[in-house]
């Protein structure tokens, strides 16, 4: 879809989970050189629409984790369907992470018309090519608006994170990836100080705070000399 995509974790899992036998992640996948990268297949899970159902305590789910639930081969049917699991099951708290806010908008005004307490909606945004998204999820009706910026590859310039409730920020990880500059972070920082956004710092991931290489582990995820952990203490509108 754009840059933060091409050293996605969900391919190469994807690829695991074929070689162990799990059917739904059969044939998704294809070799390119080195790398494995996505096919443009796309199979909907209709079982798993069900698993929260079964849930006794509630849970906070990650929608989606190795897949985008807006991707144009996703069926309106199908997200209805996801839509209505969430409603039926308020315990929960659903986080859904799209890199096509776009189609979200158009469908949650035009089609889906409901804004459940317990879904937070969110946008990745990687660098300044692709900020538009901010725009697009700023214009969804939704309880918490967040932006997922990583994998942060690029500077994002100046942005308004009105009507934004949290930010995660976060380095590449692996064998290829990119570099994370300080100065990056401290623009998204400043601005969510500036718009009252919770801030959460995940990780510098491969590249460390000094610019050099090494485990994640290793690079930890202070900034500023601290751990940031801040969670939206209120819900959007």
């Amino acid at each position: 879809m754009s840059a933060g995509c091409t050293n996605c974790y969900a391919m190469n899992m994807a690829r695991r989970l074929e070689a162990m036998g799990v059917e739904k992640y059969s044939g998704l996948t294809r070799k390119s050189g080195n790398r494995t990268i996505w096919n443009n297949q796309v199979r909907l899970d209709e079982e798993a629409l069900e698993i929260p159902r079964k849930w006794k305590k509630p849970r906070n789910v990650f929608v989606n984790s190795m897949s985008d639930l807006f991707h144009e081969k996703v069926s309106e049917d199908f997200i209805r369907k996801v839509w209505l699991v969430m409603e039926e099951t308020p315990q929960h708290n659903y986080q859904i992470l799209t890199k096509r806010p776009d189609r979200m908008l158009t469908l949650l005004r035009e089609s889906i018309k409901k804004t459940l307490s317990n879904v937070w909606l969110g946008t990745s945004v990687e660098d300044s090519r692709v900020v538009h998204r901010i725009d697009e999820l700023r214009g969804i009706p939704a309880a918490v608006r967040f932006i997922s910026f990583e994998p942060l590859i690029g500077s994002v310039g100046k942005i308004d994170l009105n009507g934004i409730d949290w930010a995660i920020v976060g380095g590449e990880s692996g064998p290829s990836a990119r570099p994370i500059r300080e100065e990056w972070i401290d623009e998204i920082y400043e601005s969510c100080v500036g718009h009252q956004v919770a801030f959460f710092f995940k990780q510098w991931g491969t590249w460390g705070a000094d610019n050099k290489k090494r485990s994640k582990k290793a690079n930890g995820r202070e900034y500023r000399g601290q751990t940031w952990d801040e969670m939206p203490l209120a819900v959007g509108s």
